[in-house]
This record gives C-alpha cells, sequence and structure tokens, in this order.
C-alpha cells in the first residue's frame, strides 16, 4: 500500500496518511510552526485540493508540496524567515492556463534570481491541454503542474501580484506591487491562438524580470 492510493483508502486510512504528512513538516517546519498549526495547514490544503483535483492518483503528493509552500508563505509573512529573493504570485480565474504559463517562464528567465508562485480564484480540475502543449514546444513541462486555489498566506507573502482577469478577487494589502495584465483567456481556443497568448505573456514577464533584477541590484 502506497501512500499515492488514497483515493482508494476509506477516510480512516486517508486520516492516518495525512498525519503522516503533517508529521513530516513538523519536522521540517520545527522552531518556526507548533504542529497543530502544520496539522491544521495539510488538512485544510488536503480538502481544498480535493474539491477539485481531476487527477486524485498523486493527491498526497500534490497536498505535502501545496501545505509545504502555503507554510514557507506563512513563514515569511510573519517575519519568521526571510526571503533573498523577490516573491511574485501570478493570479487568473482557474490557474490552468495564463497564471501557469507566466510563472513557468518566469521561473526560466529569472534564473533563481525571483521565487514565483501561481494561483487561482476559481482552480480547475486540470491544466488547459492545449497549454500543455505550447509549453512543451519550449522545452516547459507542464504536465505535472496542478491548479492551486488561492489562499490568503501567499498574497502576504508576495512582494508583486500580477492578476489576469481576476483582479476582484485578489486580496489587497499596502506595500505591495499590484499589476493586472490584460490578456485573452486560452480556454478553448486554437493551438495558435495560445501560442500567440504563450508570447504576449512571455514578452511581459522578460520585462518584468528585468524591472526586479535592476530593483534587487540598486536596493
Amino acid at each position: 500500500m502506497t501512500e499515492h492510493r488514497e483515493i482508494s483508502l476509506g477516510l480512516q486510512d486517508t486520516t492516518e496518511l495525512l498525519h503522516r504528512i503533517s508529521a513530516r513538516l513538523s519536522d521540517r517546519f520545527a522552531g518556526v510552526f507548533a504542529a497543530e498549526t502544520v496539522e491544521r495547514y495539510v488538512f485544510e490544503s488536503y480538502t481544498a485540493l480535493a474539491r477539485t483535483a481531476k487527477i486524485t492518483t498523486y493527491l498526497a503528493a500534490t497536498t505535502e508540496h501545496f501545505a509545504s509552500d502555503r507554510l514557507n508563505a506563512l513563514a515569511k509573512s510573519k517575519g519568521a524567515v526571510a526571503s533573498a529573493v523577490p516573491e511574485v504570485l501570478f493570479v487568473c480565474v482557474q490557474n490552468a492556463g495564463r497564471s501557469q504559463m507566466a510563472a513557468a517562464l518566469l521561473a526560466v528567465e529569472a534564473k533563481g534570481r525571483i521565487h514565483v508562485r501561481s494561483a487561482g480564484s476559481l482552480p480547475e480540475a486540470e491544466l488547459d491541454p492545449a497549454v500543455v502543449t505550447v509549453m512543451s514546444e519550449m522545452g516547459l513541462d507542464l504536465s505535472r503542474n496542478y491548479p492551486k486555489p488561492l489562499t490568503d498566506d501567499v498574497v502576504r507573502a508576495s512582494d508583486v501580484v500580477i492578476t489576469m482577469g481576476c483582479g476582484d478577487s485578489c486580496p489587497i494589502y499596502p506595500g505591495k506591487r499590484y499589476e493586472d495584465w490584460e490578456l485573452p483567456d486560452p480556454a478553448e481556443q486554437p493551438l495558435e491562438t495560445v501560442r500567440e497568448i504563450r508570447d504576449q505573456i512571455h514578452d511581459r514577464v522578460k520585462a518584468l524580470v528585468d524591472s526586479l533584477t535592476k530593483e534587487t541590484t540598486h536596493s
């Protein structure tokens, strides 16, 4: 019995699985968060992903990844850990297209100089297949990426928040840089149109990297 088959298990086994994930993350965040806080984040993250996740085979692994990222964000927002690089959050409605492409392209262009996340105000069950295809044409594999719900902790941890058609759904906090990128939604569009959207995002991402790295150099 592996940890990647919890959907076929009963409630008790799933709960035990989440407790094991909580124990691992409690060790990782020892001295930063109490075990009870870590466990709450794990169970909340599992519930949020289970509502939308289509590919349930890896729900345990995605839960651990999602909860860990949220805890890292919470630690930064509370000043428990310091971030040596700017943090950027891309937000669209479904987190299945534009924000996923932007995050992947920024990760490549930034070369470790910027930490990037993406999320959706109403996340889809999986990424748009056309988006996965056009990104693979650039050598970027998004097939294992998954849409993530927008949570307050990742917004608080971000230095730059870029919305794509869902600005009203994103909390506004002082001291952060907010931008809204008006871009077509790639959902149900032909590949050629999705490629054009990808290239528009790529141009904006390059400009963003240039802007942020200059700010970091001058600070």
